[in-house]
């Protein structure tokens, strides 16, 4: 076994002292219904649930220890961080108390980092970042042994929760860094350290928090300027977005520039999209040419492809290698397409939704063929470019829809955009909930029609994809 994370080096991340008799391995918890056998369980004080209240239940299900900050009442050794002296005697189950949870969990991670030595890889911008992350790894471990950030675990709890899962055994990490204003990208890096910064595009997401694209565009950058200096750092940057590839004054890092256009390091033409089949696309890399089939849907998926290649040619890996990884099947985490009644086919895009991924949704949606039924919701946190971002998206939809369901207050400006882009106001239905949404579906829906579902998180529109495909015999 390689070096691993034990309960040892937890509490020596600390306080700095290595207890010789808590050697056992262990893995950080922050749910008490993950606590099992060799899991340290991390009480966090949220807005409605304290995980003070629920440590006796970690206990129960086997947990090693569990890091607090306030008295609970489980009965057990205590390890008062700052305090407590040195004590070989120590028994598990412990408490490990601490001034604040969630500062121990990112102290014990910044300390496990700098005791392991693998190649750590960043990833962050607006959009792309957790399908990105995907094909990124699903490249990387054609030839490494890869660790990634799981989920959306891209913030100041999940980035430090999967450095501490860290052993010598893992040859890379595929880590996502999400950002809502200046400086949130900074503090991960000093967390992280990577070596490599990938950067996928700067739009006006979250551009609410953020205050401007100029903001949004200083915080991403941030990831760049923190890399350590060629040969060691890479920013791989996307020269198609000029915010982007601005950054590249801004790093000491080696720059690899990826895009559409044959100045980038890396680019791609002959980009075809074929539907739900995927993408065929020819990459050109110096002298090389490789024409690519990968099973990511939509135009936009040229730029992920490149970006996976990108990180695969940089970190040494040869092109059969990235091929295969490639066109490995499962990467495509947000858009989804599921059957509905009578022929339809639902692409399900609820997950979130903002104005250049609804574009790429639409512009899927009209590779597909079929009569196109799109219901689009209230997009958030665009700040001064809600109109303006609502009112684009619409106009794009009047070119691919047949009808066009809106779902929202600020989704009125998506109906606005779209008949003033020639869409007949008989096609264009504004709901003010799910269920209303889903009684216009009901009446307008035709066998064999293409459904595109998308809007913000909060908008809840699973619920529509959920009461359609109850229809399904």
């Amino acid at each position: 076994m390689g070096k691993q994370l034990t309960l040892a080096y937890l509490i020596e991340g600390l306080s700095g002292w290595h207890p010789q008799n808590m050697g056992m391995p262990v893995r950080p918890v922050i749910d008490s219904r993950a606590a099992g056998p060799g899991t340290v369980f991390f009480a966090f004080k949220g807005e409605t649930v304290d995980g003070h209240d629920y440590v006796s239940d970690a206990f129960a299900r086997g947990a090693a220890a569990a890091v607090i900050e306030h008295d609970v009442a489980a009965q057990a050794n205590i390890l008062t961080i700052g305090q407590s002296a040195p004590d070989e005697t120590l028994k598990t189950p412990l408490l490990i108390r601490v001034p604040n949870t969630l500062e121990a969990l990112q102290t014990a991670a910044r300390f496990w980092r700098q005791q392991v030595s693998t190649r750590i890889i960043g990833i962050t911008g607006s959009v792309g970042k957790t399908t990105t992350k995907e094909v990124v790894t699903k490249v990387l471990a054609s030839h490494y042994n890869v660790l990634r950030s799981t989920g959306s675990y891209n913030n100041e709890i999940g980035l430090p929760l999967t450095l501490l899962h860290l052993s010598d055994e893992h040859e890379r990490v595929v880590l996502e860094m999400g950002m809502y204003v200046r400086g949130d990208i900074r503090f991960l890096a000093e967390i992280a350290r990577p070596h490599v910064g990938i950067v996928t595009n700067v739009e006006p997401v979250h551009l609410e928090r953020a205050g401007s694209i100029e903001n949004i565009a200083l915080g991403k950058r941030e990831l760049v300027e923190s890399l350590p200096p060629a040969p060691n750092g890479v920013a791989i940057l996307n020269y198609d977005d000029r915010r982007v590839r601005a950054m590249a004054e801004h790093t000491q890092a080696r720059v690899f520039y990826y895009g559409l256009a044959p100045q980038a390091d890396l680019w791609a033409d002959d980009v075809e999209t074929q539907g739900l089949e995927g993408i065929r696309l020819q990459l050109h890399y110096g002298q090389e040419h490789v024409y690519v089939k990968v099973p990511l849907l939509g135009q936009h998926s040229a730029h992920t492809v490149l970006r996976a290649a990108a990180a695969g040619l940089v970190e040494g890996l040869d092109w059969q290698e990235i091929v295969e990884g490639l066109r490995a099947p499962g990467a495509q985490l947000r858009l989804v397409a599921v059957q509905g009644p009578d022929g339809a086919l639902i692409l399900d895009d609820t997950y979130n939704s903002s104005p250049a991924s609804a574009l790429a949704a639409l512009n899927l949606l009209k590779s597909i063929d079929g009569r196109k039924i799109v219901i689009l919701g209230d997009m958030l946190e665009l700040g001064d470019y809600e109109e303006a971002g609502h009112l684009k998206v619409g106009c794009r939809a009047a070119n691919i829809a047949a009808e066009l369901i809106t779902l929202g207050e600020r989704a009125h400006y998506i109906a606005q955009g779209a008949e003033l882009c020639g869409l007949p106001r008989s096609r264009v239905h504004e709901t003010p909930d799910c269920e209303s949404a889903i009684a216009v579906l009901r009446e307008i829906l035709q066998p064999q029609d293409v459904i595109l579902v998308k809007g913000s998180r909060a908008m809840k529109m699973e619920q529509i994809v959920a009461a359609i495909r109850k229809e399904v015999p």
